[in-house]
């Protein structure tokens, strides 16, 4: 299913009457691909980026969160030094500041920088978790209750009145070696994890939040998709993952003409998520070239299309 389209010249951040720092616009007339459709009240919605994938929603006074980590612990990741045994820890008092009191919580897949946080704020709020077999699994392994979760796969549209959630089956993303990093599925509970290791991809969704009265929004949480899958969506915006190699064939391209054109791309997951909050983001060194890269073909496929870089924890509005 597919929102109403967001008129290019209302998108606004909410914290300013300017463009946001940092934003790149592909076109430079500012117009809109179509005249906005008629709507009737609209319904105030924000999001805030977490980093990596993550996301706040807040929608009225409801608030639903995608991929929240706020921990940002070190891994070695970006050092070089990458440690799978690392520890499983959260930076409660950074979550608690930042969540709010989320009704539900959309996890695309279950590595540590998708779901890390995702137990306690389960735990510490009565959030309602939406995800894969793994993510359930390893979500009751940790202590939540399985009242709390709801299990999806792809093709599930979720009615919660003041907007909606097209769940959509899609892909994680390749490293050089065409391979990803920390497979595995959880098809039966585990053990508590304990390690980075334990939290392994587990599959990947991606999903599309669509406003009553609002944008449709889609998310990604992995750098690849099923083409036929997201054909049709036509989102008003699109928070598309940077991919850190070329193994997925003419990714910006086939992604962004899969979704349409959307009227406002924004990439997500291509900072450096072993720092601090800390404006204006630190971008991944491997992610980097590949960031510009998408900018560029953006420009040349779909030059009315509107892409802007987020900030932490910045309100964004998409009247």
């Amino acid at each position: 299913m597919s929102g109403q389209r967001v008129d290019r010249r209302r998108f606004l951040r909410s914290t300013a009457v300017v463009s946001v720092a940092g934003a790149y616009a592909a076109s430079s007339t500012g117009e809109a691909q179509a005249a906005p459709k008629a709507r009737g009240k609209s319904t105030s919605a924000t999001f805030q980026w977490f980093g990596t994938a993550g996301w706040r929603i807040d929608i009225g006074s409801r608030t639903l969160l995608v991929d929240p980590y706020l921990s940002r612990y070190d891994t070695g990741m970006f050092t070089g030094s990458f440690d799978p045994a690392t520890e499983l820890t959260v930076a409660t008092g950074t979550v608690d500041r930042h969540v709010g009191r989320p009704e539900t919580v959309l996890v695309t897949h279950s590595h540590w920088d998708h779901f890390n946080d995702v137990p306690y704020i389960a735990q510490k709020t009565g959030a309602r978790v939406i995800g894969t077999m793994t993510a359930y699994n390893l979500a009751r392994a940790s202590d939540v209750p399985s009242g709390q979760l709801g299990l999806v796969k792809g093709g599930e549209v979720l009615d919660f009145g003041a907007y909606t959630v097209e769940v959509v089956a899609s892909l994680h993303s390749r490293n050089a070696a065409y391979s990803v990093a920390l497979p595995g599925v959880r098809l039966t509970q585990p053990e508590k994890p304990h390690t980075v290791a334990d939290l392994p991809e587990g599959d990947t969704l991606a999903y599309q939040v669509t406003v009553k009265d609002g944008p449709s929004v889609f998310f990604m949480g992995g750098s690849d998709f099923v083409e036929r899958n997201v054909a049709g969506l036509s989102p008003d915006v699109a928070m598309i993952a940077m991919q850190a190699s070329d193994s997925t064939y003419a990714y910006a391209e086939r992604i962004i003409t899969a979704l349409g054109r959307p009227p406002v791309v924004v990439p997500v997951h291509w900072d450096n998520f072993e720092t601090a909050l800390t404006n204006p983001p630190k971008p991944d060194p491997s992610v980097k070239p590949h960031l510009d890269a998408f900018v560029a073909a953006v420009g040349k496929i779909s030059p009315r299309t509107k892409v802007v870089l987020p900030e932490y924890l910045t309100p964004y509005r998409f009247a």
